[in-house]
């Protein structure tokens, strides 16, 4: 996940972000998310955000990661000739 380094934040601003986490019981990092998450208008909770992962995981074709796994027997097998 990227991260985001803020420097020469007014001292006031600070103070309301961590005034705000401690009364919604939040981190710091995690009042500020919501702040810029409100601030810039996105509206995907993250349910909402998994269920669009999911459905693109689902829409992948099938045989595409599973041409390349082995059988589970097999790697047994392999680990039991080392």
């Amino acid at each position: 996940m990227p991260s985001l380094q803020v420097r020469d934040l007014p001292e006031h601003i600070y103070q309301k972000l961590l005034a705000d986490a401690k009364s919604q019981h939040r981190s710091l990092a995690q009042q500020a998310v919501v702040v810029l998450s409100k601030g810039l208008e996105t509206t995907d909770s993250p349910k909402d955000r998994r269920k669009k992962l999911m459905s693109r995981i689902r829409s992948r074709s099938p045989g595409t990661d599973a041409a390349r796994l082995k059988a589970p027997r097999d790697l047994i097998r392999e680990d039991r000739e080392r």
